[in-house]
């Protein structure tokens, strides 16, 4: 029984700027029995095998075998004493590379305290160091003192954010709306609406952060956010419709289909195995399994330039590192060969020894952007088609509400269920998770068991949500039908968008015809001349509604001599849109629709843009 309690692991993704604090002793990105029980002991609370199994039950609520946040803060609410509790934290500030910091709300005068990782503060600050080297607009925050706090107070204005989001994901946010000179706390404050509006667009998690949490440098926050942001950018091309030679770490047996719905992580793992697999190596985590570096000399070494390909000169990986005995200097030298790859970013030696899995897992991302190695297997005629934009779309918004696990693949992950029922939850529909069958699934049967729940979210929302599902049913999800699941989904978005007038007005929820009506209205009294008849109304794909309401709103915040009004190109079109987007998310209006679904007038997407105008007009009033 003793050896049961000390194997068993529960999945635990640490991320410092979320209240969690490491009690990972070995770095392995897991937190086992032994390592909570070594724990309980420091402060002289020791807890029994059993218990700690119940409790480790406990705080896996949605039972996914994961410990999110909420499963986490759990555990502190077992800690009845007061002394023992503030003794759990002492102990959990004494973990290497961690600092405790008193937050400023209510909740951290009451004691609550924020644990950062100076390591993840050193890598950032050096990466925005070197990605925003020559960027004109961000020089008067550069260079960042990594060694310093320097990293939460460069973020105050939202500069450096904002090119920072379009770094990751280009063009999300058009640079003529970003203030750059003159700043005052006003247009700070809209740069970092600007930016956390921009960043929950891409699909990031901003929920509890706000402009003014960012203009005060808070740390934990700060840490987070950029990681989201960075990660998004490094995990960019990690996909199969974005680089087809991934089709080449297909395992035999597999489908192309099952292949697409690996994460990022989880391919990036295969990658470097694959690579491995021809020295008779293999890893299963980016943190205890490279401490020694033997696994990234090796993984250099195969993917070095080979000088077969034109203006790409031979590396050879000079290997005698390898036999370093102090870890920390090996790692050195390991660095120093990743280095001549133009990949030394992200870790530095004392991050490998240490096992930082979300730095070496940045590290190993950036060596695959840059050396994949990777060659499409011949005689294949593969379709991959990319994602569209709809798909998107709906992927980042899933994400930015804190769902998980990250959505990578929306039709994988919502025959996985857990998934859809989050989203029943965020828009107020309540599920009986009595009736949800949980994993792990037996084998053979498993399969039914998914359709049992997903037989149940169809139902949910029939009855409970009102949703209109004719002819869609749990097989259809089950199966990933793309054309049905994007139905289900896009009726959950837009519950989620008119949830919000509903907050803000009196409890009625706004239907298409309220919203055209309150546009409408709101434009007349601004003395605008524009108007709409519908959300498919032509006159849309010029922006012009949109930027005379976005005007309306907020008076005198849009540039109108940089919109173009008359005889429009596609073009000129596109660039109008552009503006009216991050203008509305400028103004604070969290726009997740594409600046194309106002050129091509996609009415599903037209009305939310209105409709998150409509609620920001309305906090106004």
């Amino acid at each position: 029984a003793a050896n049961k309690v000390t194997q068993l692991h529960i999945k635990f993704s640490f991320i410092s700027c979320l209240d969690t604090p490491r009690v990972d002793a070995d770095g392995n990105g897991y937190i086992s029995s032994t390592e909570l029980g070594n724990l309980f002991r420091e402060v002289g609370c020791p807890v029994p095998g059993y218990q700690l199994r119940q409790l480790l039950q406990k705080l896996d609520l949605n039972n996914d075998s994961k410990i999110e946040l909420s499963e986490f803060e759990a555990l502190f609410k077992e800690l009845k004493d007061d002394r023992i509790a503030q003794s759990f934290r002492k102990a959990l500030n004494k973990k290497e590379g961690i600092v405790a910091i008193g937050g400023t709300s209510e909740l951290s005068s009451a004691g609550t305290q924020h644990s950062i990782s100076e390591q993840e503060r050193f890598a950032f600050a050096n990466y925005l160091n070197s990605a925003l080297e020559k960027d004109p607009d961000c020089q008067h925050v550069l260079p960042i003192n990594p060694n310093t706090e320097d990293l939460f107070k460069a973020v105050g204005d939202g500069i450096m954010l904002c090119k920072l989001i379009n770094l990751s994901v280009p063009d999300t946010i058009d640079e003529r709306t970003i203030n750059k000179k003159k700043l005052t706390p006003f247009t700070k404050q809209e740069n970092l609406n600007l930016a956390l509006n921009s960043a929950s667009a891409i699909g990031c998690q901003v929920v509890n952060i706000g402009a003014q949490d960012l203009k005060e440098g808070k740390p934990h926050l700060v840490l987070g956010l950029l990681w989201q942001i960075i990660k998004i950018g490094l995990f960019a091309d990690i996909e199969l419709s974005r680089n087809e030679a991934i089709a080449a770490l297909l395992e035999e047996g597999e489908s192309l289909e099952e292949l697409m719905k690996l994460s990022p992580e989880e391919l990036l793992l295969r990658w470097v195995n694959f690579h491995l697999k021809k020295v008779g190596m293999k890893i299963s985590n980016f943190s205890a399994d490279v401490k020694d570096s033997k696994a990234y000399f090796h993984l250099l070494e195969q993917i070095a330039p080979d000088g077969s390909k034109e203006d790409v000169p031979h590396v050879n990986i000079e290997m005698s590192g390898l036999y370093e005995q102090d870890l920390v200097k090996r790692a050195e030298c390991m660095l120093q060969q990743a280095n001549r790859l133009g990949c030394r970013q992200f870790v530095t030696a004392t991050d490998v020894v240490s096992g930082n899995s979300k730095l070496n897992m940045a590290f190993v991302a950036t060596l695959f952007n840059k050396h994949p190695a990777l060659t499409k297997p011949e005689n294949q005629e593969w379709i991959v088609e990319s994602e569209t934009r709809e798909e998107r779309t709906f992927r980042n918004w899933m994400n930015s509400l804190g769902v998980s696990p990250n959505v990578h693949h929306i039709y994988g992950s919502v025959c996985d269920l857990y998934l859809i029922l989050q989203l029943y939850e965020k828009i107020m529909v309540p599920v009986e998770w009595d009736k949800v069958n949980r994993p792990p699934f037996k084998a053979g049967g498993g399969h039914l068991k998914k359709i049992e729940n997903c037989n149940y979210a169809v139902q949910l929302g029939k009855q409970k949500a009102g949703f209109f599902l004719v002819g869609i049913g749990g097989q259809d999800l089950y199966d990933g039908n793309p054309t049905l699941t994007l139905a289900l989904v896009w009726q959950l978005m837009r519950r989620y968008t008119l949830n919000v007038l509903k907050d803000l007005g009196h409890g009625e929820v706004a239907g298409d015809d309220v919203i055209i009506s309150w546009v409408n209205k709101t434009l007349s009294g601004a003395g605008k001349t524009s108007s709409i008849k519908s959300f498919k109304d032509k006159i849309i794909s010029s922006s012009l509604p949109v930027l005379d309401l976005i005007d309306a709103i907020q008076p005198q915040s849009v540039n109108f001599e940089l919109v173009k009004k008359e005889n429009l190109s596609e073009e000129d079109k596109l660039n109008n849109a552009k503006y009216a987007v991050s203008m509305a998310r400028k103004i604070g209006a969290k726009v997740y629709a594409l600046p194309e679904d106002l050129v091509e007038v996609n009415p599903k997407m037209v009305m939310t843009i209105f409709a998150c105008l409509m609620g920001r007009g309305m906090k106004k009033a």
